[in-house]
């Protein structure tokens, strides 16, 4: 076992691109439509030249960096935390209010992922920026996979709850041409935890109860179960065998039970009518986690979770970030794993997952 890292891969990292940048690419007359819909998402605020995203309430290593929105910067901050290539999402999720527009949604899209493009292109094997596919029209939503697969992205994010946009979810066949594209192009689909179906937000709300940030990660997780049943149990896998998903810090460490629980169910007492192989059989060949920080669950219970689906992130420029010490603690995560379970975790699998 040696004790260098050859390479490290960040599966889940974040970029902050601003409504201006948008809609610099966007024609003028649709600026107001654009504008009202966002402010409609955001409760009546009308959006800001600069929105971050960044959460304030938080003090870290990363927190304010030029890196989270200036690609060169971000390069100077990769090398000095000894990160090869960082896979992105954006601070905005501009699917929640691009199905809002009235007039120009489409042109929205486009000019939102070319702010995307434009991040990456400074170095694209290294700044590896996922775009956002809107859900709520499945022709637009392909054309638009296309054309992001054409332009050489290697990356698509999806909502991770369509029921919170009042969209059918995953496993209903509306989506099934859909998911026949995003195969075919051989890009991950990519579901970062965020916001749910409920109120997360309210359960922790420092107004109301500050202690409940700490149960936060925990019922996230388990909200996010229900997604794993809809992609597995719904059927997804079985009907497109070849698609990759991606659950963005998400951890590892519950996942063994759930497996556990799920294959129990359809062995024992309840066989699930859209599959034919035990949930986890679809688990192991189609979907895959990231995590930050569980040395526990890595040295444990990664033969449960599956050594060929756990991968590792920094979350760059989030409160868990691990930069700029992200060699040292990455080697701590995997100490004592044999060279090529350790690999596949810190760079291994996402290189495959991406095509990098």
């Amino acid at each position: 076992m040696a004790d260098t890292i050859e390479r490290l891969i960040s599966a889940d990292s974040h970029v902050a691109v601003t409504h201006d940048q948008v809609k610099a690419k966007l024609s003028s007359k649709l600026h107001d439509d654009y504008d009202a819909a966002v402010a409609k998402l955001m409760g009546g605020m009308r959006p800001q030249g600069d929105n971050t995203g960044m959460p304030t309430q938080f003090k870290f290593s990363a927190m304010g960096r030029p890196g989270t929105y200036d690609p060169h910067e971000r390069l100077k901050d990769m090398d000095q935390d000894g990160v090869d290539s960082e896979v992105l999402y954006c601070e905005v999720s501009a699917f929640r209010y691009l199905y809002l527009i009235k007039n120009g949604w489409k042109e929205a899209t486009r000019a939102f992922n070319d702010t995307l493009i434009d991040f990456g292109s400074v170095d694209p094997k290294r700044l590896v920026t996922s775009y956002q596919i809107p859900i709520h029209d499945v022709d637009v939503a392909i054309a638009e996979v296309k054309r992001v697969a054409a332009e050489g992205g290697k990356s698509l994010q999806l909502p991770t709850y369509p029921a919170e946009l009042g969209a059918p979810d995953y496993y209903e066949s509306v989506y099934d041409p859909l998911w026949a594209v995003i195969q075919d192009t051989d890009l991950p689909i990519c579901c970062h935890l965020g916001g749910a179906t409920i109120d997360l937000q309210g359960l922790i709300h420092p107004g109301r109860a500050p202690h409940l940030v700490g149960n936060m990660p925990l019922t996230a997780a388990m909200v996010l179960s229900t997604q794993f049943t809809n992609w597995i149990m719904g059927g997804v896998f079985e009907r497109f065998p070849r698609l990759k998903v991606v659950f963005v810090e998400a951890g590892v460490g519950w996942v063994p039970w759930w497996l556990f629980v799920v294959d129990d169910m359809h062995k024992r007492n309840y066989r699930f009518e859209n599959i034919t192989e035990l949930p986890s059989f679809y688990f192991h060949r189609n979907v895959f986690l990231t995590f930050v920080d569980e040395p526990f669950s890595v040295e444990r219970l990664r033969d449960l979770v599956g050594i060929n689906n756990i991968m590792w992130s920094t979350d760059y420029p989030h409160p868990a970030t691990t930069w700029p010490n992200s060699r040292r603690l990455a080697a701590e995560q995997v100490k004592g794993l044999p060279d090529d379970e350790r690999d596949l975790i810190l760079y291994g699998n996402a290189a495959r997952v991406w095509n990098l």
